[in-house]
């Protein structure tokens, strides 16, 4: 088994802002990125895919594949987007960036199958990294059963 971990670049903007909590409130626990108008970063995703060596190609999985499967699934959702306006699944879901790591996730699973159903290779991790301080990462289980990551990411996909 190998590891093969791929990076990808977008910029998008959020606002971290619950209506659980009064205006007060979201100011004390976001501070700054409570900013009405919201604010910007330029995220690092990086999805990690762990598989056996292909003896044919000497591959994992072809990173050309990945690629469009990242570019399809991930990047046109997020890339050059307002997250908190343009995604669907932060409707009412805080546009953490944990909750962003477990939508991309989430997106990951949903779409893996289709795409990548042949191949023995599957997703271990999804990093997301914000700032050069600050970066969450979902770890998805080897077994077949649901881990908290998804049963999270499908409550995110389904109810967000």
């Amino acid at each position: 088994m190998m590891t093969l971990a791929r990076r990808y670049r977008f910029s998008a903007s959020h606002r971290l802002h619950s209506p659980e909590l009064s205006d007060a409130a979201n100011s004390r626990v976001y501070g700054k990125c409570n900013n009405p108008f919201g604010h910007g970063h330029d995220y690092v995703l990086e999805i990690a895919v762990t598989g056996p060596v292909d003896p044919r190609t000497g591959l994992i999985i072809s990173t050309s594949a990945l690629d469009r499967f990242v570019r399809l699934h991930i990047l046109q959702l997020f890339a050059n987007r307002n997250i908190n306006a343009d995604l669907p699944q932060f409707a009412r879901l805080v546009a953490t960036t944990e909750n962003i790591a477990l939508v991309i996730a989430g997106l990951i699973q949903q779409h893996w199958a289709a795409s990548f159903g042949a191949i023995p290779a599957r997703v271990q991790r999804v990093h997301v990294q914000e700032t050069r301080r600050n970066g969450f990462e979902v770890l998805l289980p080897a077994a077949a059963g649901k881990s908290q990551a998804r049963i999270g990411a499908e409550r995110i996909l389904v109810h967000g």
